[in-house]
């Protein structure tokens, strides 16, 4: 008989988010078991930017989860070793000319009225902020609470934080949820025959996470969005912020499956520059294409010709879970008692993630959630 072993809650995924839900989970008093059928963040998480941002966020739900997870990666970044290189650098939003401009200015009015700092400046002043931006531009707006992470990091260290609370089962893959005779969910079985017996389970199974739904008879349409990385070899701080093209924002919000590319630039405390941003849906495609990274390149020097002349080190490709509405399913799902997800963030996980894990944990301990999670519900595909 497969060996049957029990704890409060089990996880699925040890990425980013299913870091957070162990830990917020073990803080209120929970035991959890963290399952992967890989390593710790092996999979978005590791290929992510660890971008924690405000600026790209229209008001909404989103925006109030990212504020939220704001204010709890600074009470996290105190609280976890230097080593997740925590970074409040700020972001810096770029319009190529006055019409892109007032577009800016229409949306950042609306953020601030929902509790960002968004602060314009004048196509004469960006250089103070950034020496080596293209001259020309129509100006732009500073975002001080925009930041950034090292994402593999992060997520060993907010497992680790939480001693012997949380079990990690890495290298183990989940095959079925089994459950009882009123359809509430018993555990998981792994690839092994295994049993892991829990009241609870947390779908937090990243581009997976439909595929882990399915295996619990419900659906949730999560999907693979592919995007690439440039990685320049190791410099001086030439890029002070996170800085980005204005049309980075339509592209986030845009539900085509076609390719889009916009310049997002950033440095890193290691020195190298991070350069996005694709989006294009080909399942899991990871072919590399040079079609991407040409285009990658030319929109990152647009914005700072300083670059032409650095060398890409690397590339890397990852896949957002995306879903159809651009909200993730965060909390109870009604199909099947006992299961909750947190999944599809698309590319604000790493962001997302600390309020993600709050959500579950409030919704595993019966307590108040910290915000409104409707608009967050699982089961909303179904009921459209």
């Amino acid at each position: 008989m497969p060996r049957r072993t029990t704890s409060d809650v089990i996880v699925i995924g040890a990425g980013v988010i299913g870091a957070a839900c162990g830990y917020y989970a073990a803080l209120a008093g929970l035991t959890v078991t963290v399952i992967d059928r890989g390593p710790v963040a092996g999979d978005t998480t590791g290929a992510g930017e660890g971008n924690l941002l405000l600026s790209d966020k229209e008001p909404g739900p989103e925006l109030e989860l990212a504020l939220l997870s704001t204010s709890l990666w600074r009470r996290l970044a105190r609280q976890l070793p230097p080593e997740i290189e925590y970074e409040p650098k700020g972001g810096l939003v770029v319009a190529s000319d006055e019409t892109r401009m007032r577009a800016l200015r229409v949306f950042a009015a609306g953020q601030r009225e929902a509790g960002v700092t968004a602060r314009e400046i004048p196509a004469d002043r960006l250089r103070d902020l950034e020496p080596h931006l293209a001259p020309g531009l129509g100006g732009g707006f500073h975002y001080p609470q925009d930041a950034q992470v090292m994402p593999a990091l992060a997520a060993a260290h907010l497992l680790r934080a939480c001693g012997d609370r949380v079990r990690l089962r890495l290298g183990e893959e989940v095959v079925a949820l089994p459950t009882g005779a009123h359809g509430e969910v018993l555990g998981v079985r792994t690839a092994r025959g295994e049993e892991i017996h829990a009241p609870y389970v947390v779908n937090a199974a990243g581009t997976r996470g439909g595929e882990i739904a399915r295996r619990a008879g419900v659906d949730l349409p999560v999907l693979p969005r592919r995007g690439f990385v440039l990685v320049t070899e190791p410099l001086p701080r030439v890029v002070r912020h996170k800085v980005y093209a204005a049309d980075y924002v339509a592209d986030v919000a845009s539900g085509s499956a076609a390719l889009q590319t916009s310049a997002v630039v950033e440095g890193t405390p290691a020195g190298p520059v991070l350069i996005g941003a694709s989006r294009e849906r080909v399942g899991f495609d990871r072919t590399l294409s040079t079609e991407v990274l040409r285009r990658l390149a030319a929109g990152a020097t647009a914005l700072f010709p300083v670059l032409s002349t650095v060398r890409a080190m690397r590339t890397y490709a990852g896949f957002r879970p995306y879903l159809p509405d651009h909200l993730p399913a965060i909390g109870p799902d009604p199909r099947v008692p006992g299961l909750l997800h947190a999944c599809g963030h698309e590319g604000a996980g790493i962001g997302l993630a600390p309020a993600t894990g709050m959500v579950v944990a409030r919704c595993l301990t019966g307590e108040e959630p910290p915000l409104d999670i409707h608009p967050f519900r699982p089961e909303r595909f179904a009921s459209a």
